[in-house]
């Protein structure tokens, strides 16, 4: 079934590529409306093409670069203190023009009303994810709900607030609920009323917590009615119990939403699916195994030092959290550790394999996304399927409206974050009574609440690789952790053989030079005292590209429309400290 799905979808892309480039171009060259919608299948074609606005597996591969927890090989220009307006994009509106000719000519079918408005809900869904990133990034956009002409007015308006913009994103988001049709798809590859719901819950979530923090919209007063909207649309979905966290795998169900094929139905509400048989394939492999084609990303030590111990008590609460060996800090901690980086006894085609210093500069590698097999490490053909949604951020996402409102109960607790602990074999899962003083001190200064706090601290966990970090910092009004000092493990001293996976085999030496009797298969990481520090000096935690400018101002929060947009449409004012 879900092969015969993914080559409809392609063939109705296929079949669409004439499609409009803008929004003032026919989609077709050929085709009369009245043909090209005249029976459901007809639409269901057209429908197919919508999908195109999802994230594909190469887009979530890279989609937490830009973050406070990850560190590539550069850094991004937009903290670099350089980016401007000429450097800006996404105001393209071809996909919105797609979304809007569809939603002229859909009545034209020979189908039931009921039909017909299951359709109209789609178009809505698309048309809801196609705006809400538009807000995310511009905040307030020009709103479109009709083709235009070439010579339309319209094309040339100002843009429209963003609390309109977001109601009618609303609006379209509880059409489509209302009224999309099918049972669940237990191939996670279409849109079901239950990714709607899932979606609702991450739009709402979004758009309460930017109005609350970012207390300069002036819009704080409306933004417990998006917390209230995300409650209910993810109360629904828990309600419904369709889905549940998948534990399929034992101490490996967390790992195996990510290394499959077939999407793990049962947690993947909507992935980016993957086929061998059909060659649908991402690059995660070689993204994160070669130290040339990607951006040999890591995750920080400061982030890893969340994890919880698994009896659960917090790592951070020792005295010399910061002073022990790579083998044994990540020993005995969060199941979801040793699923996400390279550690203990992992291996890869049969042979143990330690954390490479080739791909990796603090230590910790991430796996999560790739496949065990060195297969595709040279080339992009991963066929494991990626969740875009997934129940675990539903859980999360109503723990965190449900404290934002201040209604967050032991109920909820237990609900939400105990089952994802559990899940990652922590034994002790109880609601917390005192806020991490580590989580407050390293991350989130302004906040003193215990449970958000363990909310925040479970969300990141649990999302981390998958995209969502980068919203959550600004939605947080917290961005300014991505100019946080970039860390790595901790090294004992200089020209000591460090055998990072206890397997008997030397993996890594830090060294201000490498010696003339280099031992085969060990890493000499260079310690240049510029670039690459110790904090102490010649021991200590590994500091990583200190030495290059990072900033994140406040008129960050929001990207700058295009400079070329601009100049084509005088109406267009540019976003405030661009």
């Amino acid at each position: 079934m879900k092969k015969n799905i993914l080559l409809t979808a392609l063939v109705g892309i296929l079949v669409l590529s004439s499609c409009s480039n803008d929004l003032d171009q026919l989609p077709f060259d050929k085709l009369s409306p009245e043909v090209a919608f005249s029976s459901e299948k007809d639409l269901e074609l057209y429908s197919n093409s919508f999908y195109k606005i999802l994230p594909s597996g190469k887009d979530i591969v890279r989609s937490d670069n830009m973050t406070d927890y990850v560190i590539g090989r550069t850094i991004n220009n937009y903290l670099t203190g350089t980016y401007t307006a000429y450097d800006s994009g996404g105001w393209s509106w071809s996909d919105l023009r797609n979304i809007n000719y569809f939603l002229e000519h859909y009545q034209n079918a020979a189908i039931s009303q009921e039909r017909k408005d299951h359709y109209q809900g789609l178009a809505r869904f698309f048309r809801a994810w196609f705006y809400f990133e538009k807000v995310k990034r511009f905040g307030d956009v020009p709103w479109y709900e009709k083709t235009l002409a070439v010579d339309a007015p319209e094309l040339y308006k100002p843009r429209d607030p963003r609390q309109e913009v977001m109601d009618k994103v609303l609006q379209d988001l509880d059409y489509a609920i209302a009224n999309i049709q099918g049972n669940k798809d237990n191939s996670s590859s279409r849109i079901t009323k239950q990714v709607a719901l899932a979606f609702k819950s991450r739009v709402c979530l979004f758009e309460g917590t930017f109005r609350k923090y970012h207390t300069d919209l002036g819009l704080s007063d409306t933004a417990d009615k998006w917390l209230e909207q995300a409650v209910i649309s993810s109360d629904e979905l828990i309600k419904a119990n369709l889905y549940r966290l998948n534990t399929s795998g034992g101490d490996q169900s967390y790992r195996n939403l990510f290394n499959k094929e077939q999407p793990e139905s049962s947690e993947v509400i909507l992935a980016a699916n993957a086929s061998a048989a059909y060659r649908l394939f991402h690059d995660a492999n070689w993204y994160y195994t070669s130290a040339t084609y990607g951006n040999r990303s890591n995750l920080t030590k400061s982030f890893v030092n969340t994890y919880l111990n698994i009896d659960g008590s917090r790592f951070t609460d020792q005295n010399n959290y910061g002073l022990i060996a790579f083998s044994e800090e990540v020993a005995n901690r969060d199941q979801r550790l040793e699923q996400t980086i390279r550690m203990g006894d992992y291996k890869r085609d049969g042979q143990f394999a330690a954390p490479d210093f080739t791909y990796t500069y603090t230590g910790y590698q991430p796996k999560k996304l790739t496949l065990d097999s060195s297969a595709t490490d040279g080339v992009a053909e991963n066929n494991n399927s990626l969740p875009i949604i997934r129940y675990a951020e539903v859980l999360l996402n109503y723990a965190e409206a449900k404290a934002e409102l201040g209604d967050f109960t032991t109920s909820d607790w237990d609900k939400t974050i105990k089952l994802l602990r559990q899940r990652a074999g922590i034994k002790n899962t109880g609601m917390p009574t005192v806020a991490d003083p580590y989580l407050i001190q390293n991350f989130y200064p302004k906040l003193t609440d215990a449970n958000l706090l363990e909310i925040r601290r479970e969300r990141a966990i649990e999302l981390v690789l998958e995209g969502f970090r980068y919203d959550d910092l600004r939605r947080w009004k917290s961005a300014e952790l991505l100019t946080k000092t970039y860390d790595g493990m901790y090294v004992p001293g200089l020209n000591i053989l460090m055998d990072i996976n206890n397997d008997g085999q030397a993996d890594v030496c830090f060294v201000s030079k490498v010696p003339s009797d280099a031992q085969k298969g060990v890493y000499y990481y260079i310690i240049d005292n510029n670039q690459y520090k110790l904090s102490n000096g010649d021991s200590g935690t590994l500091i990583l590209m200190d030495n290059l400018t990072r900033v994140f101002q406040e008129h960050q929060y929001l990207y700058p429309i295009p400079y070329k947009s601009i100049v084509l449409n005088s109406q267009l004012t540019q976003n405030k400290g661009w």
